[in-house]
């Protein structure tokens, strides 16, 4: 039996080994349909892969809303619990707050500012004006050297304040629907005399 298998070892022996690369020139280029279609023949099946498999899809199945569930869950824990350092924030300047007003000197301040109130033998003066400062008229306005004389009509703006007033609509209603006639001016120089 040795004596037959020498002859074919010194066969195989003689024979020039090829070039991978001129093999691969040789060989026809396959598609890749054609090695996509070899690979999957040449899978095989066997109970146990199925069984797995099985398993497989069904933990996905049952496992994917319940994993949903506890992404949700984790953002929702993550909310409060930026709530509740928010809440405790505000807990705490309202606590820093109540400690500034047991100082007494803070409570006479804030009279002071907000009620204005004053000690006693103390003189308090509050100017009250209402009157919008024109900003750029007075820049630009130029100064004369002559003196004018205006003559207002006191009269006839104390008729017009008193009837804007008392033709204003009532709290609540709508502005734009009820609008106050405005008085026709007369002459400056009529109601001074």
């Amino acid at each position: 039996m040795n004596a037959a298998r020498r002859p074919e070892r010194a066969a195989r022996a003689a024979k020039p080994k090829a070039d991978p690369a001129a093999a691969k020139a040789r060989a026809p280029r396959q598609s890749i349909r054609q090695v996509a279609s070899t690979w999957l023949a040449g899978i095989r099946f066997s109970g146990f892969s199925i069984i797995m498999m099985g398993v497989l899809v069904l933990a996905v199945v049952v496992l994917a809303p319940s994993i949903a569930e506890y992404a949700k869950q984790r953002q929702q824990i993550a909310e409060l619990k930026a709530e509740v350092a928010r809440q405790e924030a505000a807990v705490a300047e309202l606590a820093q707050e109540r400690e500034r007003w047991n100082d007494e000197t803070f409570i006479v301040t804030q009279a002071r500012e907000r009620l204005y109130y004053v000690r006693p033998g103390e003189v308090s003066y509050l100017v009250i004006d209402d009157r919008t400062v024109p900003s750029s008229s007075t820049a630009d306005a130029s100064v004369s050297a002559e003196v004018t004389e205006l003559r207002g009509d006191w009269m006839q703006t104390m008729l017009t304040s008193m009837m804007t007033a008392g033709l204003a609509p009532e709290a609540g209603a709508d502005p734009a629907a009820t609008t106050a006639p405005a008085p026709t001016p007369t002459p400056a120089d009529e109601g001074n005399r």
